[in-house]
């Protein structure tokens, strides 16, 4: 998911690092040094873990705790003989035979200095012609790393950059710290705004995530090109956290607490034409279903020829009550007798499915708004395409404005490489994305969670996806 974002992200690093290089090279303030160059994406790897290790280390207290008791426990005499025998080649021995552990202590150090003998007496053997030749062999790769080094500049082609690729280390640090200031940001971060509009990122998102981006860098101070990836890691990262953590309540917590109420949760759906609306709805029975509530739809959508069929099918795949009028009938009282057959059954959701319309419709925007004030939902729900990017966010907008929206259902989010849309729609409209479409499965729908948001965009191409994952 969302590869077009990710390249994005890790080209603004490796932009970064090439200004602040390049600019070193030119002050004599850069050497290369042993060590293993980050990738963009490895501070990722790298934090999980970290929390792995913890974990297990945390596991593995008890064990150490049960055997210092052990140790302590232990008879007075016994340990005596064991501190007199503990030197360095007697740790995994038994200490069942007193007299023939010292032999084979001696034994073994006289092996190991067998062994060693032949190493020493070959080193300091190598006579005048071997060490010419080495010291040659050795001159010939320090001037292919130095002019490998120090001819790097602004128009190295690609076999260069392939060969510095396939370097072991790749890893530089300055001599003296370099500071990250305005400059070296200017063109690294005029070309990620460009890169984000292009990913169909809203304006105004694209500017916050630079303006957040700059804030962080500016004044780092770097010793490292690796500090460099780092940085600007964590720098979009915390960027692009604040855009898609929107505040709000799970709709399972909100369904909770109108059952405590006594009431159905009343979820009316809103949008545009084949963003997937009525699909959604049948997977949203399925989900919560599954979960132990009792869902009942209402074919709201009365106009548009083969709608009720549509849902009727969904309806009786999932295995959930369907309320319809004749086609032409007026909608909202379609939704009213839902709202009522749910409380007079005692069923927890009540799921109404509208007609598609465009936002620029006058005539079938009134009927929204008449839907809404019989049925009173508790919940009005975007329902829109992610592969449509930024459009979806202009028609959540437009939406919002007409009717007041209280969140967002993306559909296609698995098949979205740009992630525009995912990234910017709640943030523009100030409303939670509650869940997302991943699959045309009726259980291929995940609850929204910022966190695993953040982890796909923030991750390897490589990584799979679990959609079913709470």
């Amino acid at each position: 998911m969302f590869e077009s974002l990710k390249k994005k992200f890790s080209r603004t690093s490796d932009k970064l690092e090439e200004e602040l290089i390049e600019e070193a090279q030119e002050e004599n303030n850069l050497e290369e040094e042993s060590g293993k160059k980050f990738s963009f994406f490895s501070f990722g790897r790298k934090d999980k873990k970290e929390e792995e290790d913890s974990k297990s280390d945390v596991a593995e207290i008890p064990q150490e705790v049960e055997s210092i008791q052990e140790t302590d426990t232990s008879d007075d005499e016994t340990s005596d003989d064991k501190d007199e025998k503990s030197g360095f080649w007697s740790f995994g021995k038994k200490s069942s035979d007193n007299k023939e552990e010292p032999q084979e202590e001696e034994e073994s150090a006289e092996e190991i200095q067998e062994e060693e003998e032949p190493k020493k007496s070959h080193f300091w053997s190598r006579n005048k012609e071997e060490d010419t030749e080495e010291s040659e062999d050795a001159d010939e790769k320090t001037e292919e790393k130095k002019s490998r080094f120090w001819s790097r500049n602004k128009d190295n082609d690609s076999s260069e950059e392939n060969d510095e690729d396939e370097e072991p280390s790749g890893m530089f640090s300055f001599i003296t710290a370099k500071t990250i200031s305005e400059k070296h940001l200017e063109d690294i971060l005029w070309e990620l705004e460009m890169g984000l509009l292009e990913g169909d990122v809203a304006m105004e998102v694209a500017s916050a995530v630079v303006d957040s981006v700059k804030d962080d860098l500016v004044g780092r101070k770097i010793k490292r090109s690796n500090d460099i990836t780092e940085y600007t890691y964590n720098a979009l990262r915390n960027a692009v956290a604040e855009i898609i953590d929107i505040p709000g309540k799970s709709m399972t917590e909100m369904i909770e607490a109108k059952k405590a109420q006594g009431e159905p949760f009343v979820v009316m759906f809103v949008g545009i034409n084949g963003t997937g609306k009525t699909t959604t709805i049948g997977k949203l029975a399925n989900y919560y279903l599954k979960k132990g509530y009792t869902p009942v739809i209402a074919a709201a959508d009365t106009f548009r020829a083969g709608a009720i069929e549509q849902v009727n099918y969904h309806a009786d795949k999932v295995g959930v009550k369907l309320i319809k009028h004749q086609k032409g009938s007026d909608p909202a009282a379609v939704a009213f007798d839902a709202v009522e057959h749910a409380k007079a059954q005692g069923k927890e959701l009540v799921l109404i499915d509208t007609a598609g319309r465009m936002q620029t419709n006058t005539n079938l925007m009134d009927e929204m708004k008449k839907i809404k004030r019989v049925a009173k939902p508790d919940l009005v729900v975007f329902v829109g395409d992610a592969l449509t990017g930024n459009d979806a966010t202009q028609q959540a907008s437009k939406f919002n404005e007409a009717i007041d929206l209280d969140g967002v259902i993306l559909t296609k989010a698995d098949a979205d490489s740009k992630g525009g849309a995912s990234l910017s729609i709640g943030y523009v409209i100030k409303k939670p994305i509650l869940f997302l479409g991943m699959g045309q499965g009726y259980d291929d729908i995940k609850e929204y969670d910022a966190d695993w948001m953040l982890n796909q965009l923030f991750s390897e191409s490589g990584e799979e996806v679990n959609i079913n994952e709470a």
